[in-house]
């Protein structure tokens, strides 16, 4: 009996390892964009102090942009996360989640790049 109910849980384990669910994919997209951000950010940042303007700018920018994108990324989480269990496994709603999942990777990749420069440019003016 004990060995009938270990399989029948191990079964039901992989159904569900290969079940469809948007709200686990979304979140996904969302850590690793804003560990794309973050590390882009730092990046550009760390290029922008080396300039040796001296100025605290760019520290600025990276406090603004890190603490700006949580917010952005937790309300597309937010907008997954109220879907019924039936909800996310609907493919139907495939297209909505690749409409999600682009806008994310656009701002992970195009935010650091566009605010930094935007503040190189700035920096020579003040």
């Amino acid at each position: 009996m004990d060995e009938a109910f270990r399989k029948s849980v191990a079964a039901a384990h992989r159904r569900a390892a290969g079940k469809l669910d948007w709200r686990k994919k979304i979140s996904d997209h969302v850590a690793y964009g804003l560990l794309v951000y973050t590390g882009l950010q730092i990046f550009v940042t760390m290029g922008a102090l080396k300039t040796g303007h001296g100025s605290i700018l760019p520290y600025f920018a990276l406090i603004v942009l890190v603490a700006a994108i949580i917010p952005g990324c937790r309300m597309f989480e937010k907008r997954w996360e109220g879907l019924s269990d039936s909800e996310a496994a609907n493919p139907e709603l495939a297209d909505r989640f690749k409409r999600d999942r682009l806008i994310i990777w656009l701002c992970a990749i195009s935010l650091p790049l566009m605010l930094t420069g935007l503040f190189w440019l700035v920096t020579p003016l003040l």
